[in-house]
């Protein structure tokens, strides 16, 4: 449910440039927001506002902690641009709610590895709403990862055709995902959009507490009345959010995005080993062929966007005067 990380600015990667470091953060900030979505999964069928809530609010704390100890939290609030925040809040809440509808509907690593489908249509959006020229080659990889995310899908999305019936609880959690993985593409658009001139604190402060207020429009259609165990689930899914972002955010001040961002996959083995282990789910062959196509097409792009960087600095620095 990444539609609620914030990306780390230029100048957060200010700090000590050590890549080993950055990505034990990552693979530890990996493990943390797996915790956080087996807490959801494991506190059952609550309403996806209601998950959206506990998520959004009792990550603030953390969040706030870790502020505090840096001396940030007096400015970390503060800002030009309410209204971008608010849209992006707006934004990530729809596909925060519609990830956990379908975490709650499917088995573990396959709720996650669908998830694998917002970069892909991160570089389709990115070309139809921001003009940005993207090549053959990248072209050709969210092409190939879009079909592993239909040959991950196709088991739910042909009990369609089927005598079964249309409401199908799988079937509605496939069609969530997706749906939640577009949405998020479109809130990492905004958010490339922030941090342009905002820092990461305020954005992911200002996300937390938009998305924690607009949940709570969603009391009137049905909040439930939740189990001490469910409660304490979803307060450990919050703070494990909070958690989360915290070593994410540092992880990119250590190294290069382009080095840290691929073990973001890591998540689909974890995923398996804590499906299996907490929820008997067994991984499908339609699932694994095609979490490692879409793995492999996400990892390339990655590859391919550091390629063009470099490209292009090489360019700049082409171009400057000598002397």
């Amino acid at each position: 449910m990444k539609a609620a990380h914030g990306s780390p600015t230029v100048s957060d990667h200010a700090g000590g440039h050590n890549t080993l470091t950055g990505i034990m953060l990552k693979i530890v900030s990996v493990a943390v927001f797996v915790g956080m979505q087996t807490c959801i999964k494991a506190a059952g069928t609550v309403p996806a506002g209601q998950i959206v809530f506990f998520r959004s609010f009792f990550a603030i704390f953390p969040i706030i902690a870790f502020l505090t100890f840096k001396g940030k939290l007096g400015t970390a609030f503060t800002t030009k641009h309410p209204l971008n925040h608010i849209a992006r809040g707006l934004v990530g809440v729809g596909a925060m709610g519609l990830g956990f509808f379908a975490l709650t509907r499917l088995p573990l690593p396959e709720a996650i590895t669908l998830n694998y489908a917002q970069p892909l249509l991160v570089v389709v959006f990115s070309s139809i709403f921001l003009g940005e020229t993207i090549r053959v080659y990248r072209w050709s990889a969210v092409a190939v990862g879009l079909i592993g995310v239909l040959i991950i899908s196709w088991p739910e999305l042909t009990l369609l055709s089927s005598d079964q019936a249309l409401d199908d609880q799988e079937v509605l959690g496939v069609i969530a995902a997706l749906v939640a993985a577009a949405i998020s593409a479109v809130a990492m658009l905004l958010v490339r959009n922030l941090v342009q001139s905002e820092r990461t604190a305020t954005i992911v402060l200002w996300f937390s507490v938009t998305a924690s207020v607009m949940s709570l429009l969603s009391l009137p259609f049905g909040w439930r009345m939740l189990t001490p165990l469910q409660a304490a689930l979803l307060v450990a899914a919050g703070f494990c959010g909070g958690l989360g972002q915290i070593l994410m955010t540092a992880a990119y001040r250590h190294a290069e995005a382009s080095v840290v961002a691929p073990f973001e996959y890591s998540s689909m083995i974890l995923g398996l080993v804590v499906g299996y282990l907490v929820f008997g789910d067994v991984a499908t062959v339609h699932m694994l062929v095609g979490g490692l196509i879409v793995v492999a097409a996400g990892i390339f792009i990655i590859w391919r966007e550091r390629q063009l960087g470099l490209e292009r600095t090489r360019t700049r620095k082409a171009s400057l005067p000598e002397g």
